[in-house]
Formats: structure tokens, sequence, C-alpha cells
């Protein structure tokens, strides 16, 4: 018996350093340590001992299953490196040569003079706030001293949510006005930048969805002229020194005088094209003095207190900073036009 183990030994060995993939491996440990492998058919053969030789015959046997068990996991350990090695060898990268180019996004050109707008209020002391989209008609039409029947309230123009018209898709950010004033403590700086929504028909100038930024002062001697001075200042900040602007009068329920701004027209220098109408200018914005019934709705003594207010497209801004001609080119998401910028 002793020979037999010495020959299982030196058989076992070889094999296993032999073997040259996992799967051997464990083919070899069934074949010898299995419960029908050749070492558990020599331990069968105990029986036929004398019981002076059995107990050195089964520690000889322990040894051989440690040794046949250790020379598996050194195999198999080995083997798991080889195929690892070889793995990587196939799977190697070659460093010097180019990346594949990813394409990374950016904003959209609308939002970059958002974000231009916004620095140049907060630089002269600006709050920047947000409301709601959802609107009551009485902060969106009520308490901007708009009549029941001002054309801005019609169903043909206005998206409302209940038949009595009490709640509606905001049409203007001027209802920021109203929930500044009646939360905040004076003196008040503000912009609203947001979405409003309009019954409007789409073409190169209008969409029924679009932004706008709402801007209000208010506090003691404030006059026109510092609204004219600073809508002036905000539109060379945006299109550069020198730009032409203009300021007619106007209507506007919630503010008295009201007047409108318009920039020269950035297609045609002022002759008259597609984009302007003909008209040579490009409406950017509506703006006047706080009217003093508004003032006084919102708990503001209008002999003491004075204050403007804005609302200007933020759409027709990025016309003019980046000489757009359509502004359906800015909701198309088409990616031709928006990697431009």
């Amino acid at each position: 018996m002793k020979e037999l183990m010495q020959s299982l030994r030196e058989a076992s060995i070889k094999a296993i350093n032999e073997s040259d993939n996992p799967e051997s491996i464990e083919a070899l440990r069934v074949r010898y340590l299995g419960k029908k492998g050749e070492l558990t058919a020599i331990l069968r053969q105990m029986g036929k001992l004398s019981p002076e030789e059995r107990p050195a015959m089964g520690q000889l046997a322990n040894q051989l299953r440690s040794e046949i068990e250790q020379a598996l996991e050194l195999r198999k350990t080995m083997l798991s490196k080889i195929v690892l090695e070889k793995q990587l060898e196939a799977e190697a990268i070659d460093v010097t040569l180019p990346g594949a180019e990813q394409p990374v996004g950016h904003k959209h050109p609308m939002y970059n003079v958002l974000d231009q707008i916004k620095d140049i209020f907060v630089g002269m002391g600006f709050e920047i706030v947000d409301g709601p989209e959802v609107e009551l008609a009485d902060y969106n039409f009520t308490k901007l001293n708009i009549d029941e029947g001002h054309p801005s309230r019609d169903w043909t123009d206005t998206f409302y949510f209940t038949e009595d018209g009490k709640i509606l898709l905001r049409t203007q950010t001027s209802p920021m006005q109203v929930h500044a004033m009646e939360t905040k403590s004076l003196p008040i700086r503000m912009i609203a930048p947001g979405r409003v929504y309009r019954k409007d028909e789409v073409d190169a100038t209008h969409s029924p969805m679009f932004h706008q930024i709402e801007g209000m002062v208010i506090d003691k001697g404030v006059t026109m002229a510092d609204l004219k001075a600073t809508l002036n200042l905000v539109v060379e900040k945006i299109y550069g020194a020198g730009t032409v602007t203009r300021f007619r009068p106007h209507h506007f329920p919630f503010t008295e005088p009201s007047c409108e701004m318009d920039i020269q027209c950035h297609k045609c220098g002022g002759k008259g094209c597609p984009t302007c109408k003909g008209e040579g200018w490009i409406e950017v914005l509506g703006a006047g003095m706080v009217h003093p019934k508004v003032l006084a709705g919102c708990g503001i003594d209008p002999d003491v207190y004075s204050g403007w207010a804005f609302g200007m497209g933020l759409e027709r801004l990025a016309m003019g900073e980046y000489k757009i001609t359509d502004l359906r080119l800015i909701f198309d998401n088409d990616v031709r036009f928006l990697e431009q910028f």
C-alpha cells in the first residue's frame, strides 16, 4: 500500500503541474480526491492491514491528500494569473493613439443671455426672485390695475384653467411686482425671469410660450430718468457701447407714465427687413413708473415712495445678441443650429 501511495503521489503531482487550464485542475481533483477517486480506492484497502499498520498508513494517506490539495491550489492560482495576463494583453489599449473626441453640450444661447442679464443686475444690487407660472387672476390682472374689460383678459388671449377665469397661466412676469411688494421690505430692487404664456400665433418674432424678465425698483425719489439710464446701461452691456435705442410713449395699466423701448434692428441696421417687419426697430420691452394705484393696493404710500418697472422679452434679446433672424429657431432644438453657439 505504501508503494501505491508513492506511485499516486508522483503521478498526481506530475499531472497537476502539466495541466494548462482551470477545467483540467477540477477534473484532476475529482480523479484523485473524489469519492470514486484513486486515493479513496487505496484507502478502501486499509481493511486488509493489521491493526498495527493502519495508523501509519492513515497518516501517510492524510499527508498525501494534503500534498495533492496544495499542488492543486498552487497550480490553480498560477493558471489564473496566466489567464489574466493573456486577457490583459489581448485587451491592451495603446495610450499613444488619439482618443475619440466626446461631444460636450453647452448652455442654450437664450440662457447665455439670461446669465449676462442676471450678472448685470446683480452687479447693480438687484435681487433675483422667482414665482408661480400658474397664477391667480387677481395677481395677473386685478392688482396690476387691469380692469375686467381689458383685452388681455379675453379668453382668446389667455390660457385659463377654470370656467370663472380665476386661475390661469400667467401672461406676464408682472405679477411678481405685486408678490415682491407684498412680501419684501422697502426699498426693493428685483428682477424676476420666467416663462409666460399667451395665445399668440407662431411667427418669426412670436410664440405662445416665451420668456420675460420683470424688473422693478421701489424707493424714495425714484424717477423716469433712473429707468431710462438703467435700461440704456443694460442694453449697452449686452450689445456693446453705442447701441441705438429709442423710447416711445405707450400705455400699460400698471405703470404711469408708460413707454416701450426699441433697439435698432441688428439685421438691417434700421433700414427695414423681415426680421423687424420693415420698421428698422425691434421692440424689446415695456416699462414705466409703477402706477400709484398698484403701490397703494400693496400697502405702499405713493406720496412717499415711487418706483419703476419693466418687462423685457428674453428671446428677442437673444436674437439681437446672436443675430438670430427667426425666433422659432430658439425652440426647434435643431442641433445644427444650437451647436453654432
